[in-house]
């Protein structure tokens, strides 16, 4: 609005620089590119993030297994998690030595993190799996996934928006040295003596 009203206020004052009008098109320009640019450079980035993603989600669901694996022998707690989004302040995760059976059938043994309080041996607990049996982090799910796209389109959104107007910024920043340059050269031809009475005749 500021640039429609700029444009408006210059359009017959006498008093209107050349570079007042400019400065006015350029504010009205990255003001249709922020109102235009920016949604659709969110949409087309969070479509194409969605689309990668769920695509991800597909693959990681077929190929990932939850298998029940038995605790061998308690190996102490574990502060960390490696997929913090299925962390809740309800659980606590230990670190055992289990057995597990592949989804191919094979027999499978190692340290694990099991959501177990206190395991002891012969407890059962869900476990994810590769298609090799070795252990994976749990699936990515689609709600996971479609706010990982829409965080994608907003971030691109926003990065288009501080480019418009960071180019805006610097365009008028530009146009105002040009313009402080020019007075300058205009003093520089008035001369020391003007405003005294007599100068230029």
């Amino acid at each position: 609005m500021r640039a429609l009203s700029g444009l408006w206020r210059w359009r017959h004052n006498p008093l209107r620089r050349s570079t007042d009008l400019a400065e006015a098109w350029v504010a009205l320009v990255a003001l249709v590119l922020i109102a235009v640019a920016v949604p659709v450079t969110g949409c087309l980035v969070g479509a194409a993030a969605q689309d990668s993603l769920q695509r991800s989600v597909r693959e990681q669901h077929r190929t990932r297994h939850l298998v029940i694996a038995t605790v061998v022998r308690d190996l102490g707690e574990t502060a960390l998690d490696p997929d913090p989004d299925t962390t809740t302040v309800h659980e606590t995760h230990r670190r055992v030595l289990a057995d597990w059976t592949a989804a191919d059938g094979t027999h499978r043994s190692g340290p694990a993190l099991a959501d177990l309080k206190s395991p002891h041996p012969g407890d059962h607990f869900r476990l994810w799996t590769d298609p090799q049996g070795r252990i994976a982090a749990r699936p990515l799910d689609s709600p996971t996934a479609t706010t990982h796209a829409v965080l994608a389109g907003i971030g691109a959104a926003l990065l288009v928006a501080g480019l418009v107007e960071g180019g805006r910024r610097l365009t008028v920043w530009r146009m105002v040295r040009s313009r402080y340059a020019r007075w300058d050269q205009a003093w520089d031809r008035a001369g020391p003596d003007w405003g005294k009475a007599g100068t230029g005749s």
